[in-house]
């Protein structure tokens, strides 16, 4: 059996130009499913709002998000959600660091750390905050 963990990430609104940041930072397939498209419409001006959505690329990267409805109470931050991304690789992360940068507000400037080559934390326009490393064994001397 193989599982996978996806972060399913929600917004009011957003949910659609947040995933299209992250396509165009880790790439892959964006698909998303709209109120309308699910017959789902419970507000006739949230219509257009994604019900369910997500990007998955071939190099693992997979991500999800929906646009809650005005019916639901939402509270973000309340219950604060760090999305990591991790690789074996400086350049992938790099790569994706600066593609991710643009707009955001860097809470720690990608660099080398105690625990890993590079590290680096950002918050972006939509308040996801995304935590980049390079992984590597630990060890624990």
């Amino acid at each position: 059996m193989t599982i996978n963990t996806t972060p399913h990430l929600n917004f009011r609104g957003d949910a659609r130009a947040a995933l299209e940041l992250y396509q165009t930072v880790f790439g892959g397939e964006l698909a998303a499913v709209t109120y309308a498209d699910a017959h789902a419409v419970t507000e006739p001006a949230e219509a257009g709002q994604v019900m369910w959505g997500q990007v998955a690329s071939a190099g693992g990267f997979r991500v999800m998000a929906y646009d809650v409805p005005s019916h639901t109470a939402y509270e973000p931050g309340v219950i604060p959600l760090f999305v990591s991304v991790r690789s074996t690789d400086a350049a992938e992360i790099t790569g994706y660091w600066e593609r991710l940068v643009d707009g955001s507000t860097v809470v720690v400037p990608l660099g080398e750390a105690a625990w890993a080559p590079l590290y680096g934390m950002v918050k972006d326009r939509f308040g996801i905050t995304w935590v980049l490393d390079v992984e590597v064994p630990w060890d624990a001397s």
